[in-house]
């Protein structure tokens, strides 16, 4: 078939079908002024969404926390669900673990990671030109990460209070600070490639990677400030009582104080990929993608979304919060927090229908979806027979925004746009875990269920 140009007699008749039906030239008339996406608002929708739940975890953390323009959405979430079983044993009514600290750590981690993966590329006989080396040079340092990566960083930096390591301009705003980072290693990159090439031992490309980690922390260290390697917590409890942890490490302080609370190790991650490439029931992971070298592998263990479903269920029933990942933006009505698929009435306003036009397996293969967010469940409404309906999710947006910082998410939604869960183990079936027993089949480094790790998924 041969490509043919518009004609004008072509583009005359869809201007005049266009002005023929009113509705056309009304919803023109209002979209010109205003935001698309706000006036395909469904209202009828949002007024019966009410944020009210049948089954909900004990407490909720206080302050409803804030990433400001930067991606650390999984660590956000993943602090905000480790903080509920702290607070509540130590009897905290407010408190935050530092994101910062963690966020440092990973700066640090990811490029020593990356620089690795530029030299086993190299060694491989990747090509410059190749897709995969194109990939990684692309986007070379990010704020985003898997659950994965965070028992990573955990283990072998354990956490430490947000007090005793504040934010800083960069970990706010972290697009600059990452640009300066992501031009020194596509420089160190050059330098390890052409070591590979002159046939250099691995003692001296190591020293040479050495070398390239001290200028990295330098640039970390100056713009978020240096982790104290020891701190002391000082707090009142809900008695108004003073108490004091520390002088302690932040990991002793993790192992003493919160690991026998929340053990990162006891939590596992189930994904929803319903491609037919990617039979459920098998262990999928990504090539290169990690924070830490001879860490834990970023291992997706792939299920129905019925399992995630239930399991989120029977998580909070348990009392505990779930992380989770999802495509965030998709149906979404930021005014009142409402994450349903009848959020907006595309179809009234174009005349066709918009972002659930494909299924999910199509929209992941034709590039129309993938995880762009992480946040937490702290809630669900079920109907009559107990089947989930609706979900309480805590962003970390601030309470500035959707109800007081929160969002509902209907369960139609969640089969669409949710693509992972985290769960204790004890809340999956036995032959769900034997999954994880599996050897991986490897992803390539480019496939969208990966996309959590790259995107900045800033609140702007």
């Amino acid at each position: 078939m041969s490509s043919q140009p518009l004609t004008l007699d072509t583009l005359n008749k869809l201007r005049d079908d266009f002005y023929k039906c009113p509705k056309n030239e009304l919803a023109q008339n209002v979209c010109t002024r205003f935001d698309p996406f706000e006036v395909a608002i469904s209202k009828r929708k949002t007024d019966a969404s009410l944020h009210v739940y049948n089954i909900k975890i004990e407490n909720e953390g206080k302050p409803v926390t804030n990433q400001e323009n930067s991606g650390r959405c999984w660590l956000f979430a993943a602090l905000n669900v480790m903080r509920l079983p702290f607070m509540k044993k130590y009897g905290i009514e407010e408190f935050e673990f530092s994101q910062t600290y963690l966020f440092f750590w990973d700066k640090i981690e990811r490029s020593h990671y990356w620089l690795n993966n530029i030299v086993n590329t190299a060694k491989q006989g990747e090509k410059l030109e190749g897709r995969l080396v194109n990939f990684l040079l692309k986007d070379p340092i990010n704020d985003g990460g898997q659950w994965d990566m965070i028992v990573n960083l955990v283990n072998k930096y354990g956490v430490m209070p947000k007090k005793c390591f504040p934010e800083s301009f960069s970990s706010r705003r972290s697009l600059h600070m990452n640009a300066i980072i992501k031009t020194k290693l596509r420089e160190f990159a050059k330098e390890l490639r052409e070591q590979v090439a002159n046939r250099a031992s691995d003692d001296e490309i190591q020293a040479t990677i050495n070398k390239q980690i001290g200028v990295i922390y330098h640039i970390v260290a100056t713009c978020l400030g240096t982790p104290p390697q020891l701190f002391t917590f000082e707090y009142y409890n809900k008695e108004k009582a003073y108490n004091k942890i520390g002088p302690i490490s932040p990991l002793d302080f993790y192992n003493e104080h919160v690991r026998p609370l929340f053990n990162v190790d006891d939590k596992v991650c189930l994904v929803s990929d319903p491609r037919e490439s990617n039979p459920f029931g098998k262990l999928y992971t990504l090539q290169c993608l990690g924070n830490v070298v001879g860490g834990r592998p970023t291992a997706y263990n792939n299920q129905p979304i019925e399992t995630l479903i239930k399991a989120v269920k029977d998580s909070i029933s348990g009392g505990e919060a779930v992380w989770f990942g999802c495509e965030v933006s998709k149906r979404f009505e930021r005014k009142n927090g409402l994450e349903d698929l009848d959020a907006q009435d595309y179809k009234l306003v174009f005349n066709t229908e918009v972002q659930v036009g494909l299924g999910k397996a199509e929209r992941l293969l034709y590039g129309d979806s993938c995880m762009t967010h992480a946040m937490v469940f702290t809630a669900v409404g079920t109907d009559d027979d107990g089947n989930p309906r609706k979900f309480r999710v805590e962003n970390s947006y601030s309470d500035k925004e959707f109800d007081k910082g929160y969002l509902l998410l209907t369960e139609p939604w969640f089969r669409e746009f949710v693509f992972e869960v985290v769960v204790d183990k004890k809340y999956v079936p036995s032959e769900v875990l034997e999954v994880f027993q599996q050897e991986a089949v490897v992803l390539p480094a480019w496939d969208p269920m990966g996309t959590l790790a790259c995107p900045v998924c800033s609140k702007e």
